[in-house]
């Protein structure tokens, strides 16, 4: 009886180390690294920043491959594709699976068709106006909305965007009715605020320092759970009364659905050492992202709770585009 025991008991204890095995020798050749955007900007220096640095810890290349076009939908694709053996990866970011999956009809699923590796960081979005704009708060500006009822104007980078639906979770919120104005990028969103066209953004923090900067946009609050470090002066909107408003722009790592659990840990855990390092911290910062290392659970929990947050808004909001 012992005997057979024994022997019923041998595949598994042989299946346990062929995993310890497989998690000691990953990685053993080049990993591919899908940013879904084109080379330059901000979310391409996120991955090509990070991805040295973990190469190094995993002594093993990272070939990063930039797949632009179709708002991310065509990375994603071939990211999904892929064979679920960890050399595969991609920089899903808050568009990917947040946002675009609550506002459009996507031929993947943000979350059973990946597996989540674990997120890099975020950075908040900030609440600016021209600075013509009569209001030099955030109370001041909603009071200056409503009493304008309908005929401010907001820009956005494009219908479905995070600067689109953050603005729309702040008129749920606050009752204020503003008309919106989607551009093709952040870019001429700017251009248009800066000369008047438009009187509010709601972009991301890297994208409106340069203006605040200069003395052209003026910022009222940001999004987050606290003040950022750049803006140590501006309030959050959670301090204004508005809880849980902890919209951001965020990037992590996924891979295809499926991946064995000694690889996903493997890359969550030397990925987490890589963010906590000083160094890169003070890289990140170029693009205000803060790091926000996270247990590849915590990361499948937050991509769950950020597309159904999303999906929520969209259907209150009646948005719907086509893909």
């Amino acid at each position: 009886m012992r005997r057979r025991t024994f022997t019923l008991a041998l595949p598994s204890a042989l299946l346990g180390l062929q995993g310890l095995a497989h998690a000691e020798t990953f990685p053993s050749k080049p990993i591919r690294y899908i940013v879904p955007v084109s080379a330059g900007g901000g979310s391409d220096m996120v991955g090509r920043t990070v991805t040295e640095r973990w190469g190094k810890l995993l002594q093993q290349t990272f070939v990063v491959d930039n797949q632009g076009g179709g708002g991310g939908v065509i990375a994603c694709q071939n990211t999904t594709r892929a064979a679920p053996d960890g050399y595969t990866l991609m920089q899903g970011y808050v568009a990917t699976h947040g946002t675009s999956p609550a506002t459009r009809r996507l031929p993947y699923d943000p979350v059973k068709d990946f597996t989540p590796i674990g997120m890099i960081g975020g950075t908040p979005n900030v609440l600016v106006v021209n600075v013509d704009v009569p209001a030099k708060d955030f109370k001041q500006f909603v009071e200056f909305a409503k009493s304008k009822s309908g005929t401010v104007s907001y820009g956005s980078a494009g219908a479905g965007s995070l600067t689109h639906l953050t603005m729309e979770l702040l008129k749920q919120q606050t009752d204020v009715q503003m008309t919106h104005v989607p551009y093709r990028g952040i870019a001429p969103a700017f251009t248009d605020l800066m000369g008047g066209q438009t009187q509010a953004m709601f972009p991301g923090l890297a994208a409106a320092m340069p203006h605040i900067k200069s003395g052209r946009a003026r910022p009222l609050a940001v999004t987050g759970a606290t003040r950022h470090p750049l803006l140590k002066d501006v309030p959050t909107l959670d301090e204004l009364g508005l809880r849980g408003f902890d919209a951001m722009q965020w990037y992590g790592v996924v891979g295809p659905a499926g991946m064995p659990g000694d690889v996903v840990q493997r890359l969550n855990e030397t990925l987490n050492t890589v963010l906590k390092a000083a160094d890169l911290k003070d890289k990140l910062s170029v693009e205000a992202v803060e790091p926000m290392p996270m247990s590849a659970k915590e990361f499948g929990d937050y991509i769950r709770a950020d597309v159904a947050r999303w999906t929520q808004l969209a259907r209150d909001r009646k948005i719907e585009l086509d893909s």
